[in-house]
């Protein structure tokens, strides 16, 4: 089963929280070190595991952890196993010793090599083995976490009634109706599961979670354009978390086709060593009688005009420059304006091409927040999701991943 269930909780754990990832677990992985004849134990572990049984499996893995103690994939699996167990534990000091007893095999496994997603799961629990909440409300918080505990336990309708109660108590709550659907989804109830996933999305159209969720359920019932159609907007409402990148991935490599994700290698630089000498450096590869070099030099000019004077005007409030995404937008258009002249025409290398289509499309500034983004020119991203939408949907449909393909 593909790596699905981990849930995104907004600035907890790089966005990491191991308890929900039992509906589809990392998968087990394959130990390295295999006795002669097969292990009915290892077999067992495996088969408990793949089905979301962490509490069975995890006495298994650690007898197979005795047995096998050079097979980074068997601990993996033990201290996955672990993290989830805690969350059916009631004492909170338990909780936490457990979560600290994950973390610690984890790391044993990452120091044998393993560097897996199972173990990069566990390893998102804090070094003191502190959990997130689910509210600042004790009374939803104890409701999630109890539902949680029913849900590891393999009770399903049992945790899908204590979701609802904490939704309830909160009907602001995202997870609450997030895990609702993913009860459904577990259940393999696929449609009842993608109309919760849309109640969340109603709560907050800016998580990425809802979205990818609702498209595996759309790719379990066989509906792959509109599965397409969720991931395209899961990576639109948090393109700078991996989680709906790997969701869009899995959807291309599943349908047979390829994301488009152009790259750019630049060719110029921009440094400033005071507030008048503004360097703008040319690549030394660059041949003169390369367009891209003459197209380079413009951007890099046009970048120093805003270090020089543009931000200043464009940005009053912002007492310190910084890289904007309307500065990169402006860069780029000027150096498509040298890229398109007549005598350059079919000397461009691929991805210059195709930067002169986006920029002709209108869609510059989108492809500079997916395909150019650096910490400064993120800050811009929520303030244009939330008027331009649409072009940023446009830019996926027409060149990252375009309908037809």
């Amino acid at each position: 089963m593909p790596l699905r269930h981990v849930l995104v909780l907004a600035g907890l754990f790089l966005a990491f929280v191991p308890s929900h990832a039992q509906t589809a677990q990392p998968a087990a992985q394959t130990p390295s070190v295999q006795s002669e004849k097969p292990d009915p134990d290892r077999q067992r572990a495996i088969e408990l595991y793949n089905a979301g049984n962490f509490v069975e499996a995890m006495p298994l893995f650690e007898k197979l952890a005795a047995d096998y103690p050079d097979d980074s994939s068997i601990k993996a699996s033990w201290a996955f196993s672990i993290s989830a167990y805690a969350a059916t534990l009631k004492d909170p000091e338990l909780r936490k010793k457990a979560r600290l007893r994950a973390r610690s095999i984890a790391l044993q496994a990452r120091n044998q090599g393993n560097n897996s997603a199972t173990v990069q799961i566990v390893l998102q629990i804090p070094e003191d083995g502190s959990e997130p909440a689910f509210s600042d409300r004790k009374d939803v918080d104890d409701a999630m976490k109890s539902a949680e505990a029913d849900f590891v336990r393999g009770d399903f309708d049992k945790a899908r009634t204590g979701y609802l109660h904490a939704l309830l108590l909160d009907p602001k709550n995202y997870v609450a109706a997030l895990y609702i659907g993913d009860v459904y989804y577990k259940q393999h109830v696929n449609g009842s599961a993608g109309e919760w996933f849309a109640h969340a999305i109603q709560i907050d159209p800016n998580r990425e979670t809802a979205y990818r969720y609702w498209g595996d359920a759309l790719l379990a019932m066989g509906n792959i354009s509109e599965a397409r159609e969720k991931y395209i907007s899961a990576v639109i409402a948090e393109p700078y978390n991996r989680m709906p990148w790997s969701g869009l991935g899995q959807w291309a490599q599943r349908s047979k086709t390829r994301l488009n994700l152009i790259h750019l290698r630049d060719q110029s630089t921009v440094t400033q060593k005071d507030d008048t000498h503004i360097n703008v450096t040319l690549d030394p590869g660059s041949g003169k009688a390369d367009p891209a070099s003459a197209g380079w030099t413009a951007y890099g000019m046009e970048r120093a005009s805003w270090r020089m004077e543009k931000f200043k005007k464009e940005f009053p409030s912002e007492a310190h420059y910084r890289r904007t995404m309307r500065e990169e937008a402006d860069a780029l258009h000027v150096m498509v304006g040298v890229l398109s002249r007549p005598e350059n025409a079919g000397k461009l290398d691929l991805s210059l091409d195709q930067l002169v289509k986006i920029d002709q499309a209108g869609l510059l500034e989108p492809f500079v927040f997916f395909n150019r983004p650096d910490k400064e020119i993120a800050q811009d991203y929520a303030g244009y999701r939330e008027a331009h939408r649409d072009l940023l949907l446009r830019y996926f449909n027409e060149f990252v991943l375009p309908s037809g393909s």
